[in-house]
């Protein structure tokens, strides 16, 4: 049975990925930053671990909970989505700072923790979760803060796809689609449970073809 690591599990996104690989016969694992949240995780499959990414004592503390465990693929998906009225001349540089301590350095220091998980699995897989709006290709201005994070986000992927390749490690980035989650809005373009049965899809079929690449959702690459 492959085993699943979701950081970030306890709503919207993650809390899908918890529900269709269960569903799918994986053990999946799921992160939360308070216990109380932990109850749907579980309900919906998943075994529950507590985890502020943002604090490294946490991250360790799963680390150490997880020590004999080989994690097949780890998904690092916790996230914020700050900095939305961003205007020049007018830039909150402490939220900016939170932003890119949240997107950017928070899913490395998981990775870090758990590479060595990773790396005695079966498939080997990094997944970090970014978004089309972190694309210096496609980007067309607004929300800097967010889109910073991501692209940094997206350029600590690459980098780690070039570390690890030798590990037969294989680590992409993905963007889930604008999703009808707390985050995306009711006004969002794709449904939830869409948008993970894509990124499962992109999950299940993955090879080592795939490292340091970006995938959008419906399994399409997308430009840096």
């Amino acid at each position: 049975m492959p085993t699943i690591l979701i950081v970030g599990a306890s709503r919207g996104i993650g809390l899908e990925y918890v529900r269709q690989f269960s569903a799918a016969g994986w053990r999946t694992i799921g992160t939360v930053r308070d216990m109380a949240k932990g109850a749907e995780v579980s309900k919906a499959g998943g075994e529950v671990h507590l985890c502020d990414v943002n604090d490294s004592a946490s991250v360790a503390r799963l680390a150490k909970s997880l020590a004999k465990d080989a994690v097949d693929v780890l998904v690092c998906n916790a996230g914020i989505y700050t900095g939305r009225d961003w205007k020049l001349g007018a830039t909150d540089f402490a939220a900016f700072e939170e932003i890119l301590r949240t997107n950017t350095l928070a899913p490395l220091r998981v990775a870090e923790a758990l590479v060595e998980n990773v790396a005695r699995s079966q498939r080997k897989a990094i997944v970090f979760t970014s978004s089309r709006m972190g694309s210096n290709a496609q980007t067309n201005g607004g929300s800097m803060p967010y889109r910073v994070s991501k692209a940094a986000l997206n350029s600590i992927a690459k980098n780690l796809s070039v570390e690890l390749a030798v590990r037969g490690i294989t680590t992409i980035t993905t963007h889930p689609g604008w999703v009808r989650t707390d985050m995306g809005g009711s006004g969002a373009a794709i449904d939830v449970k869409d948008s993970v049965a894509g990124l499962k899809g992109v999950i299940e079929k993955l090879t080592p073809a795939a490292n340091g690449k970006f995938f959008n959702y419906d399994g399409s690459e997308l430009p840096w």
